[in-house]
Order: structure tokens, then C-alpha cells, then sequence
């Protein structure tokens, strides 16, 4: 654990690269930091920790996602050679109600990673709010252990970084209700077409040709 958040202190330097929000405390002043100061910033690298777990959740949720399409496609693409196959009319009403129900879950599953990529984007922009946080902390703990510089750094140019970045990621996050009402129409469709499908076959909980995601 100690060694991680060892590692931590790294991580500002790689994302200060291409940031907008870069303002960082200069290399030579961070290798004078007293071990007693970098101890005190152990809450902030746990805080910075957690903006970069956020991120890996969103990238994961993508991945899951574009598989969940990938599957949805293939029964979609199964449900139709079973329309072409079926013989009587009943076979031929699940058929087409299959076909249905997996085309609306494609339609549902696209919207959904319509929203992921614009959360991750968002995510992305809050990490470097989560860094622009992190230097603020590590430059006023280096103005109070008096590291040699650190009093030609002004904190309040710091907060404001801070300030601007969190604006923009409350402005990005606003502009998600358009994708989060598109996502959740989408899904309305599809659970429309399971329930069909569900009700021709008897039941919505046993049926074997409904898959919940």
C-alpha cells in the first residue's frame, strides 16, 4: 500500500502531459518534500487514487458494453434464420418477436455506449480535476514545510485551476441529460418488445427466449 501511494506521486507528471489544468509543484521543489509532508498528503493521493479508478470503470463499462453488442447482433442474426425456418404460425409470431426484441436491445445497447463514452470523457476531465486538486495540495504543504522556491508560488493560481476545472466537468456533466434520456427511451423500447416476447412465451422470468442483459 505504501509503495502504491509511493507510485502516486508520479502520476501527476503523466497526466499534467497535454492537461489543460497543468500547473504543477516543480520537479526539484517535490524531490525536497519532507517524508513528514508527503505523509501528511496520503488522504489527497487516495483522493487522486479514486479519480483514476473511476476511469477504469468507465473504459470497463465500454468493453462490457461493445460485447454486449456483439452478442445482441448475433441474436438478431439468429432469430431471423429461425423466421426462415419456422413452419406455423405460432413458430413464425415468436420468430418475428424475437427479431424484434433483439433489434431494440441493439438499439437499446448503442445508446448506452453513446452515454459511456461521453461519462468517460467527463471522467476523464474530472481526473485532471483530481490532479489539479493534488498539486494544490502539494503546493501549500510545501509552503508550510518552507521548501526552498515554494514562496514564488501562488496557491490562488492554483484554485483557480481547480475552480475552472471543476466548472467544466459540472458543465459536461449537465450536458449528459441528452444521452441519458435518449439511453433510457431506448431501454423503455426494448423492455416493451422483451415483455411481447415474454408474454407469447408464456412467461417473463422462465422463458427461454428472453435474456435479460
Amino acid at each position: 500500500m505504501f509503495m502504491k501511494r509511493i507510485v502516486l506521486l508520479t502520476l501527476p507528471l503523466l497526466a499534467a502531459c497535454g492537461s489543460r489544468y497543468g500547473m504543477r509543484l516543480p520537479d526539484e521543489m517535490e524531490k525536497n518534500l519532507p517524508y513528514e509532508t508527503r505523509i501528511e498528503l496520503l488522504e489527497a493521493e487516495n483522493a487522486l487514487a479514486l479519480a483514476y479508478d473511476k476511469v477504469d470503470e468507465a473504459s470497463s463499462e465500454i468493453v462490457r458494453a461493445r460485447d454486449n453488442i456483439r452478442r445482441a447482433r448475433s441474436r438478431a442474426q439468429a432469430a431471423e434464420s429461425e423466421l426462415d425456418r419456422a413452419e406455423d404460425t405460432v413458430s413464425k409470431e415468436v420468430a418475428q418477436l424475437t427479431i424484434e426484441e433483439a433489434e431494440a436491445r441493439v438499439e437499446y445497447l448503442r445508446s448506452r455506449q453513446r452515454l459511456n463514452v461521453a461519462k468517460l470523457e467527463v471522467e476523464e476531465l474530472a481526473k485532471q480535476c483530481a490532479v489539479a486538486r493534488f498539486e494544490l495540495s502539494r503546493v501549500t504543504a510545501a509552503r508550510k514545510a518552507k521548501v526552498a522556491g515554494s514562496e514564488g508560488l501562488d496557491p490562488k493560481e492554483f484554485e483557480s485551476q481547480v475552480s475552472e476545472c471543476e466548472a467544466e466537468v459540472k458543465e459536461e456533466r449537465a450536458g449528459l441529460g441528452a444521452n441519458t434520456a435518449d439511453e433510457k427511451a431506448a431501454r423503455e423500447a426494448w423492455e416493451a418488445k422483451k415483455a411481447a416476447l415474454a408474454k407469447k412465451t408464456f412467461d417473463a422470468r422462465t422463458s427461454p427466449y428472453v435474456e435479460n442483459l
